[in-house]
Formats: C-alpha cells, sequence, structure tokens
C-alpha cells in the first residue's frame, strides 16, 4: 500500500485551469482518469488526510504511485480527452458501463451500391444508417418482414447477391415479391436506393405523409376502377399500419429524445436508456455497472451520457436528452452534445406530464434491470458457494456459514423500537425463519444495548430449544413472532404475520415439537451472526454470546457507510474487495434485515397512530382500546357512534361508553402524524 504523500505534487506544480489526470500504479499502469475545471482543487483534494476519504477513493490513492495531468482550455476539450483516455486505457478504478445483453439494430447499408437491409450488433459502421437498438433481434426481423411489401429492399448477403446474379434468377423473396431483385435488373441502382431512402425515412418517423399518399393512390385506383391495385395499397398501408403498431406511441408531437433513469445501491448501478424518435418509442438498452470511484446519481449519468454518445454523430445524438438527475457539468456535457449532434440539444431533468410519466417507466425499468442482476448473481450456486468460502476466508472460520443470522434495530428517535432477524442458508434467504421482536424502550436511543438484548433473547431461545424433550411454551417467546412464510405467529400482530398462523407445519423447517405438531422456533444455531452496525453494536452481540456461554458461533457487523466488516475483538476492520461475491452476500442478507425490521417498525407505528385519539380516554385500557377499533373499524366510526352502539361493544359498559363519546367530542381532528407517546410529528424513514 503506497502513501499518497510519496508522490504528491509541490505546492504550486498543479495548473489552475481545466484538464485531466492519470494516476498510475507502481508498473506504469493508469488506473484512473478524471477531469477537472480546475486541476488545483480537485488534485490537492486527493491529498488531504487519507482517514477522511471514501473507501473507494483512499483505495485508489493508496494503490496508485504517480499522478499526471494534461490541461486543456475549456470544460468541453477536458471532457473529450477524458473520453478517448477512459477508452484507450481501460482504468480499473473509473466506472465502466457493461451491456447487460447485446442489442441488435435495424441497420440500412447505405454506403454500398445496393443497399441492403439487415439486423447488426457491434461497433456502428461508416455509411450505414441505424435504428434502434430494439430488445430482442426478432422484433426487427418481424418489422422488415411487413415493410418489404412497401419497400421491396434488398435483404440477402453478398454471396447470395452474387450467385442470383450470375444464374440470372432472383431468389424466392424476388419471386413472392418482397425484393426488388436488383440482382437480375428489375430495377436500377437509382431505382433501388430510392426505396432504400423511403424505407429509411418511414422508419426515421416521416410516416404520415407516405401513409397519405398511399391512401391518395388507392382512391384514385378504385375510381379507375383499377380494383386489383387498389387492394394491393390498401394491404399496403395495413402492412404499414401493422409496423407502427410495434412501436408505442408516447408523444403526439414529433418528439425526438433520449430518457436515461439510474437504480443504485452501495455497490452497482443499473441504467435504461430509452430512446423515442417522432413520439415513439423505438429502442431500448440498458447497462449494469459497478461503483468502483466514489460517484453520485449525477456522476453515474455523467458518465452514461458519454459512453452512449461519445462515439455517436448527427441524427445519433437527439435533440433532447432526458436525465433523472444534472450532472455539474451539465453546461460543457451540453455543448458537447451539441457538437457532436451539430446543432443545438437540451439536457434537462423532466418535470411534468408525458415526459416525466415516461421517465418514471424507464425508472421502473432500470430498478427492475438492477433487481434481476443481482437474483441471477445470487441464484448462481457456483457464486454463491464462492461467496461463502470468501466470507470464511476473511473472517477466519474453520468452515464456510452455511446459516447466517442478521439482525437489526429499528426505531423513531428511541420509540416503537423494534427488531429483525432474517436467516440465509446455503446463500438464500430463509423466509419461513424470519423473526421480529418487540425491544423494551431505553433512557435515549440506544441501539447497541437494543442489540445485546435481541442476540441475548435469540440465544436463550436456543438454548431452551435444545434442552427441551417436548414440553411447548408459546409464553415463553418474550414477543418474538414469526412471519414472511410459514412459521408459527405468536402474540405480536404484524401485516406479515397474518398467514402464518394458518400454515401447516409441514412448511416449516427445523424440528417439529412431538406432542403438539409446531415448530421449535430457535433450534438451529447459526454459524455466522451478522448486525447491521460497527465496532459497538458487535461487541454487544459477542458479549451476550459470551453471557449465555456460547462459543461457536463468529460474529460480524457490515456498517452502511463504508461497507467495513468489523469483528469483535479487532481495532480495524476487514475490507473486502469491491467485486467480492462475499460482500455481495453480506450487504444483500444486511439490506434484507433492515427491510425487514423497518416493515414492522413502520406496521407498529400505524396502529399506534389509528388508536392515537383513544388513548387520553380516562379509564380506557388496551384491550378495551382494541375491542372498540375492532367492531368500529376505525376511529372515524366510531366518532360518529352512539352511546347506545359503543355499548353494543363487549366490556364496554354506559359510563364508558358517555366518556369515549365526550373525549372524541372534544378531540382534535386528525392533521400530521403524531406519536402519541412523545407529542412529535411523524415522517417516513
Amino acid at each position: 500500500m503506497a502513501d499518497p504523500s510519496t508522490y504528491r505534487p509541490k505546492p504550486g506544480q498543479i495548473p489552475d485551469s481545466p484538464g485531466v489526470y492519470k494516476f498510475r500504479d507502481e508498473h506504469g499502469r493508469v488506473i484512473y482518469v478524471g477531469k477537472a475545471k480546475s486541476l488545483r482543487p480537485r488534485l490537492s483534494s486527493y491529498f488531504q488526510d487519507i482517514a477522511n476519504l471514501h473507501q473507494r477513493t483512499r483505495t485508489m490513492v493508496t494503490t496508485a504511485a504517480s499522478v499526471e495531468w494534461t490541461v486543456v482550455g475549456t470544460e468541453v476539450e477536458a471532457l473529450q480527452l477524458e473520453y478517448s483516455w477512459i477508452k484507450e486505457f481501460d482504468p480499473r478504478f473509473n466506472v465502466k458501463y457493461r451491456d447487460d445483453k447485446s442489442y441488435p439494430s435495424l441497420a440500412v447499408t447505405m454506403g454500398e451500391e445496393f443497399p441492403r437491409v439487415q439486423v447488426m450488433r457491434g461497433p456502428k459502421k461508416k455509411g450505414v444508417r441505424y435504428f434502434g437498438p430494439y430488445a430482442h433481434a426478432w422484433a426487427i426481423r418481424e418489422t422488415v418482414d411487413l415493410m418489404l411489401r412497401v419497400f421491396p429492399v434488398r435483404t440477402c448477403s453478398a454471396g447470395v447477391f452474387k450467385r442470383s446474379a450470375q444464374i440470372g434468377r432472383p431468389c424466392l423473396l424476388g419471386y413472392i415479391g418482397k425484393c426488388a431483385a436488383p440482382c437480375v435488373g428489375r430495377v436500377s441502382p437509382e431505382e433501388h436506393r430510392e426505396l432504400a431512402e423511403e424505407f429509411c425515412d418511414f422508419m426515421a418517423g416521416r410516416t404520415g405523409t407516405y401513409l397519405r399518399r398511399l391512401e391518395q393512390q388507392m382512391r384514385e385506383a378504385a375510381s379507375e376502377m383499377e380494383y386489383e391495385r387498389a387492394a394491393r395499397l390498401r394491404d399496403d398501408i395495413e402492412a404499414l399500419k401493422r409496423a407502427l403498431e410495434k412501436n408505442a406511441v408516447v408523444f403526439t408531437d414529433a418528439t425526438d429524445a433520449d430518457l436515461i433513469a439510474v437504480a443504485e445501491d452501495e455497490l452497482e448501478a443499473a441504467v435504461q436508456i430509452f430512446h423515442v424518435r417522432a413520439g415513439r418509442v423505438r429502442g431500448q438498452r440498458g447497462w449494469v455497472t459497478d461503483k468502483v470511484e466514489a460517484v453520485d446519481t449525477a456522476g453515474l449519468v455523467e458518465h452514461a451520457l458519454q459512453q452512449l454518445y461519445g462515439e455517436e454523430k448527427g441524427d445519433g445524438v437527439p435533440k433532447e436528452v432526458l436525465v433523472p438527475a444534472m450532472p455539474q457539468t451539465a453546461e460543457a456535457l451540453t455543448q458537447w452534445l451539441g457538437e457532436r449532434r451539430g446543432s443545438q440539444v437540451s439536457l434537462r431533468i423532466p418535470q411534468r406530464g408525458d415526459k416525466k410519466d415516461l421517465m418514471i417507466t424507464v425508472q421502473r425499468n432500470a430498478q427492475q434491470a438492477l433487481a434481476l442482476h443481482k437474483t441471477k448473481r445470487a441464484s448462481d450456486l457456483t457464486t454463491r458457494s464462492r461467496a461463502l468460502e470468501e466470507i470464511s476466508e476473511a473472517l477466519e472460520l474453520d468452515t464456510a456459514p452455511l446459516r447466517i443470522e442478521c439482525f437489526d434495530i429499528s426505531h423513531l428517535q428511541g420509540d416503537d423500537v423494534v427488531a429483525s432477524m432474517v436467516v440465509f442458508e446455503d446463500g438464500l434467504a430463509r423466509k419461513s425463519e424470519y423473526r421480529r421482536f418487540q425491544i423494551k424502550s431505553f433512557e435515549g436511543q440506544d441501539d447497541v444495548r437494543s442489540m445485546h438484548e435481541v442476540i441475548s433473547r435469540r440465544f436463550r431461545r436456543y438454548l431452551a430449544e435444545k434442552q427441551r424433550t417436548g414440553e411447548w411454551d408459546a409464553s415463553a417467546a418474550g414477543g418474538e413472532v414469526a412471519a414472511e412464510g410459514g412459521a408459527v405467529a405468536q402474540a405480536v400482530p404484524g401485516a406479515e404475520a397474518g398467514a402464518a398462523a394458518e400454515a401447516a407445519p409441514e412448511a416449516v423447517s427445523g424440528p417439529i415439537d412431538p406432542e403438539t405438531g409446531r415448530p421449535r422456533k430457535f433450534a438451529y444455531p447459526p454459524q455466522l451472526v451478522v448486525v447491521d452496525g460497527g465496532q459497538p453494536q458487535v461487541a454487544a452481540a459477542r458479549r451476550a454470546l459470551t453471557e449465555l456461554g456460547i462459543e461457536d458461533v463468529a460474529v460480524c457487523g457490515l456498517a452502511k457507510r463504508l461497507e467495513e466488516v468489523w469483528l469483535p475483538d479487532d481495532d480495524d476492520p476487514v475490507i473486502l474487495p469491491r467485486t467480492s461475491e462475499g460482500l455481495y452476500l453480506l450487504q444483500r442478507i444486511r439490506d434484507e434485515a433492515h427491510r425487514f425490521a423497518i416493515s414492522y417498525q413502520r406496521t407498529k407505528r400505524s396502529k399506534s397512530m389509528k388508536a392515537g385519539a383513544l388513548d387520553t380516554v380516562p379509564g380506557l385500557g388496551e384491550t378495551r382500546r382494541k375491542a372498540l377499533l375492532k367492531h368500529f373499524g376505525s376511529v372515524k366510526r366510531l366518532r360518529t357512534a352512539t352511546v347506545d352502539q359503543i355499548c353494543e361493544v363487549p366490556g364496554i359498559g354506559r359510563r364508558t361508553a358517555e366518556t369515549v363519546v365526550a373525549a372524541l367530542a372534544g378531540a382534535v381532528p386528525a392533521g400530521p402524524a403524531v406519536n402519541t407517546t412523545t407529542g412529535e410529528i411523524i415522517e417516513d424513514e
């Protein structure tokens, strides 16, 4: 690990002007390329106290052994040079998008004497008109098949074309009227090129004029009693309309725009692009990238623009580019895009209307692409095995942790404290064994004590299950409940536990009590306990296990900010490589525990708010409050009830009913959600 101070430029060496810089490692390889409006403050930021740097930036500067820069005249020149160097050197610490699949385009080889329509993938070639990209090659072939009826352009390969010319007979498409057969001289090169140009004009969105012209020709043929020609023109019009229907209508005007959306987490990001031409979605593509450098959404957008339009010119760059976040170099990017297009380009964030609605759709596609990418990654057996092996090596475990349990604490400013326990076996979630805990309130906000309590309760139950010989003590649960997928639900109600109470015992993995047939809830110990947090939470978890005499369960913590792995007895965290499958698995487990905890906390909060108006009614306890809410369904309906109607609720007498009516009549109408314990306004986390 290099010390950045050993290659830090001397004061005054770095110019205060736009430029591009390269960090190189000890072997001279370029590991990072960046640009700056002013090189001096940007480069100086890399050589501050290393503890203040982002983890990914820290790794980069300690891997590098030298830095160099090139001064340019403007930000646009810096943008262009940065893109060129990234393409040339492929630096390991730069964000590099990779296609989640290869997207085909519809191509017309206008550079040939007899232009050919075909499906093309890969880099764009000179003299070829491209339309798309499309999601599937078969979609292109269906569209081409419909349009060849009207525009019989050549689609055959060079070999087939040459052979047909030699033997003097066209191929099958020439016989059935889906090729003008220039190979045998049915049309001249000029006539065939005109067909290809009309094909390109139609695909480019100039459809209305051509359809109107065909309709006029159809009417003229019918008036002249040329019914066969009129019928053929009618069929041509229908074929073109069917081809148009394959592209979704988005806008009523001739909008020419690309919409870019980003979905991201701590380690990866997915980018989706919709290409809208002439008011229709003509193509879609997507990328997935590892977040190597410390980059936010605006930075991801900037990198996406560079990759998307770095090789494009002319019509390949749309008039309008819609993005979810504006890059810091928006002005330079707009100028750069305009130079590549040859005319002005608008770069903006859609605020309202159809474009905003379509951006939401693109964003949803990006989120699904990221989820699908993670699902594919998680479902691969080899990848999961490698992840468990990496965790075992990093934590110095004797064996791979086949069962991992992760705990997270959730609360609202110290109130409604709950905890979650999620279980992963062989790298996959076991939702039938998820658990939720109510935590007693501590003075102040104390996640450490809460973590100690939940770990203690979970493993006390484990020890009790080990000693049990058939006795089932449901009351000993202490508030733990099962949820999500078939375990037994206990006393604490929850939205995700409702179906669990009715589940058959066969749906639950783990030992079954021989007398009751119900599952023993905490019978299996994990090989690894993961807590959401840093060193204090890890120490609390280890202390809880030690107090119970459990020494064969490993403990670690995963801190959100820098994705550091903490061990109980180490002063420094374990840093797993960003490409580590082990880190990815730990992060996924931690995020699932956080999701499960916060969903339970929000459920409790909503129930607390529903009953809030009844909290101040004298002599009305929790049991009777629940009975009233269950009978009437809501506080709003209870307000409209009479004393006699309230008396119908079991356990409610006339005096209590009169007190309830009087209290609700003077209650303040509901405004913002308020915590009934502290009186503070509740906001979503």
